[in-house]
């Protein structure tokens, strides 16, 4: 049967260099142009779909859009094919860059366009339509563009290293040439590598310890701090083009330096004449953070053992990705997401109204979900078998291994979910390695945000599991009145107080194991502060207390590995303080007390620390320190906050018709998004988080609520005492910090068996194993009991 269309087909355009062409993998599910049946790419809009009997993703995208034909694109490693990996990393990068492989030098490529409009169940292969120059155009189009997970992957790797105004402005110390011994090792220690040399006097000091465990004393950061010279060059790095890693001390980041082989000449070193001998941060840290490990060998010294099944699919690094693979694999081991993200979400695709499934919050989680529950991707590397056969499961064993000789698994990739969920993050976009429990943190965000837009139906809110509400007591010293908050939380943050218990031969301090049941205890001991007393009129030292108003189903537990102080005795006795004295200012909300006293001794300014909490939901100081940070820029930082009118109305501009209809797509109400922008000064990220602080805001002005109590607000979580919880998973991290090194996941699979989720490597964890990380975790996740 020969197709009528193929003229149709022709005049369908190209994609463009900016679209993102969905031509390695399923946008709905894991399937890859690597199995038997390929995938097919809509000519179209450029999705990709599988043709699996049952999920039937390609086809259920053609009767859903009407776009009627596609490219079906199989690939086959070539026999001759090996991926060279070189030892040593290309040349200086001012630019983190990846740039697409040559396909046709490892694989044989298969294509055939396919016309739904002539089968409308399997679509009609046209291979005479490889002849047509019109359609010919259309596939090589296909064929070479970036596909979309490079496409991602490319904009993420992208940073740019520029010159800062201390590298411009340098000034160098009069000095003459350096002797080459005084190059070759630390001034103040016997290092020999990682050395970094002060532009300014030509002093060489060790760096700190770098990715990969190279070795560092900070002798480098010591002489910038007795000096201020804040601009050094790494030796080793120095190419003869001029290149080099350069940091400034102040800006606290790598820069570039354009007179660097002037600077040098000064100490008498010529950059002709010099090789790069050393691996440049940037790539110590993409090279680390792609091969870091934790021990894959139990105390017995053997390998440990990989396990295959449903729930056991390994996620594969993205390049410091790990962050993101140890929450996911936290979270969807929690039934509430399985049955929410999987079996609740398993039709969503037929009705979802998102024009691409690659844009849709719901389709991406549900795409994850089933690559790691159903089990149709944990097989070894080698596995020979049929590609969609799902290895079997002991029923007595919920762990099932392949062989004694370890075979782990590729794993998934889930580059179209990180892109969506880091869409228009500075940090989630990037391809640095970032702070799991902030990634957490984002991630319900991310959720709820979508939720919001399935209000009118009945899906549960998995994100709920984790709520549960914090009571804050606070007590004026001198006249004993009190204040209670209620506020919603769905990590608790405990600090781990570092106990110094020894140093060892080298002067690496070694600390005190601590209970976690003390950090609750010392998170929920009274604290001291000073506070402006509203029924007093002046600045008071006051007590403030925390306890659990309720208690979650799921509690995550967040260690923070910092000091405590100031935690004192509790004190008895409580009157409230009037209400009319709890206004801020006048028109202003009332500011979380603890946490404005807590910023404020970080020496940020008041109208500074008043915007953030209101930004951040007025609870957190940790958050909104973070705010702080991310907006020190802002030009309106210091303008004081506009203040509500009538009716709780701000005295701000109308908010534009873009930014309602911005929020208004989000699910909003138009009075909703309208208050929201007025009481954030117009600014639509603000905005947002106001409306998610305050779910029962109508946006519309009511009548003065009347005089009588009212039932309390209900509290989230429960209130049913006492609560016992269980381990169910823990996430543990190596490294100098949470922004950089290694994480990893131990999820508990049944009583007595834990396993161990390293990126793609998924094995039975040791009891020894469990119970040192047990120990060393950065985020504890507890069942109720």
């Amino acid at each position: 049967m020969s197709c009528s269309h193929i003229d149709t087909i022709s005049t369908l355009p190209p994609p463009r260099l900016s679209q993102a062409v969905h031509r390695e993998e399923c946008t709905q599910c894991f399937d890859n142009q690597d199995l038997p049946a390929g995938i097919d790419v809509c000519l179209v809009c450029f999705n990709g779909g599988c043709l699996d009997n049952e999920r039937r993703h390609a086809q259920n995208h053609v009767q859903k859009s009407g776009h009627k034909f596609t490219l079906n694109i199989k690939r086959k490693v070539k026999p001759s094919a090996q991926r060279a990996e070189s030892e040593e990393p290309p040349a200086k990068m001012t630019k983190l860059a990846i740039v697409e492989e040559r396909e046709e030098d490892k694989y044989d490529q298969f294509t055939v366009v396919k016309c739904w409009l002539c089968d409308r169940e399997k679509g009609l292969e046209v291979p005479e339509a490889s002849s047509n120059p019109g359609v010919k155009s259309l596939v090589d189009g296909v064929l070479q563009s970036l596909s979309s997970a490079r496409q991602s992957e490319v904009k993420a790797w992208e940073e740019e290293i520029v010159p800062c105004e201390h590298t411009l402005t340098l000034e160098q110390l009069q000095t003459g040439p350096i002797p080459q011994s005084g190059l070759a090792h630390c001034n103040a220690c016997d290092l020999k590598e990682n050395l970094w040399l002060c532009l300014t006097c030509g002093s060489l000091g060790c760096g700190r310890q770098q990715y990969g465990g190279l070795g560092g004393n900070g002798h480098g950061l010591a002489h910038f701090e007795s000096t201020g010279h804040a601009v050094s060059v790494k030796l080793g790095t120095i190419t003869a083009e001029g290149e080099a890693d350069i940091y400034c001390y102040v800006c606290n980041d790598a820069k570039q330096d354009p007179e660097l082989a002037r600077h040098l000449s000064t100490f008498g070193i010529n950059v002709q004449t010099l090789t790069k001998t050393e691996k440049s941060m940037t790539e110590l840290q993409i090279e680390h953070n792609l091969k870091y490990d934790f021990s894959l060998v139990g105390e017995d010294g053997q390998a440990l053992e990989p396990v295959f099944g449903p729930g056991l699919t390994g996620l594969a690094n993205l390049g410091n990705s790990c962050y993101m693979a140890s929450v996911l694999q936290t979270i969807f081991s929690l039934p509430a997401f399985q049955k929410r993200y999987n079996d609740l979400a398993v039709n969503h695709a037929r009705a979802c109204t998102v024009s691409l499934p690659a844009d849709c919050v719901e389709c991406q989680m549900h795409k994850v979900a089933d690559g790691l529950l159903s089990g149709r991707y944990s097989h070894p590397a080698n596995y020979a078998a049929s590609p969609h056969q799902t290895p079997t499961v002991s029923s007595s064993d919920p762990l099932q291994h392949a062989s004694p000789t370890p075979v782990f698994q590729t794993g998934i990739r889930p580059a179209g979910f990180k892109t969506l969920i880091g869409k228009g993050h500075e940090e989630f976009s990037t391809m640095k390695q970032q702070d799991s429990e902030e990634f957490f943190t984002h991630l319900l965000t991310v959720l709820r945000r979508d939720m919001h837009k399935f209000k009118d139906r009945s899906e549960q809110d998995a994100t709920t599991i984790f709520s549960y509400a914090l009571e804050q007591r606070l007590q004026c010293n001198d006249c004993k009145k009190v204040r209670y908050r209620n506020d919603t939380m769905d990590s608790v943050s405990v600090a781990v107080p570092a106990k110094e218990k020894s140093k060892d031969a080298e002067g690496k301090i070694e600390y005190e194991d601590v209970l976690l049941t003390s950090c609750l205890d010392a998170l929920l001991s009274p604290e001291a502060l000073e506070y402006s007393c509203p029924s007093c009129q002046k600045n008071v030292h006051a007590l403030k207390q925390t306890k659990f108003a309720s208690f979650p189903e799921t509690l995550v537990v967040h260690a923070k590995k910092f000091q405590l102080v100031n935690w004192v005795p509790t004190k008895l006795g409580e009157e409230e303080f009037p209400a009319e004295a709890a206004e801020a200012a006048p028109g202003l909300p009332e500011f979380n007390a603890a946490a404005m006293a807590q910023l404020e001794g970080m020496g940020f300014p008041t109208v500074r620390c008043q915007k953030a909490l209101l930004a951040t939901g007025n609870s957190d100081p940790e958050a909104a320190m973070e705010w702080l940070f991310a907006h020190m820029e802002d030009p309106d930082i210091d303008d004081p906050i506009p203040i509500p009118g009538p009716g709780g109305s701000s005295a701000g501009p109308e908010p534009s018709p873009e930014q309602v209809a911005m929020l208004a797509d989000m699910g909003f109400t138009p009075a909703q998004a309208k208050k929201a922008l007025r009481e954030t000064s117009g600014n639509a990220e603000r905005a947002v988080e106001w409306l998610f602080n305050h779910p029962d805001d109508t946006g519309e002005e009511a009548a003065p609520a009347p005089s009588t109590s009212s039932a309390p607000p209900t509290l989230p979580g429960s209130t049913a005492v006492p609560a016992r919880y269980k381990l169910k998973a823990f996430i543990s991290h190596k490294g100098p910090s949470v922004h950089s090194g290694h994480y990893v996941a131990h999820i508990r699979v049944s009583d007595d068996q834990w396993v161990l989720f390293n990126d793609e490597k998924v094995v039975k964890a040791d009891a020894e194993s469990v119970r040192d990380l047990k120990r060393l975790a950065y985020l504890y996740v507890f069942e109720k009991i």
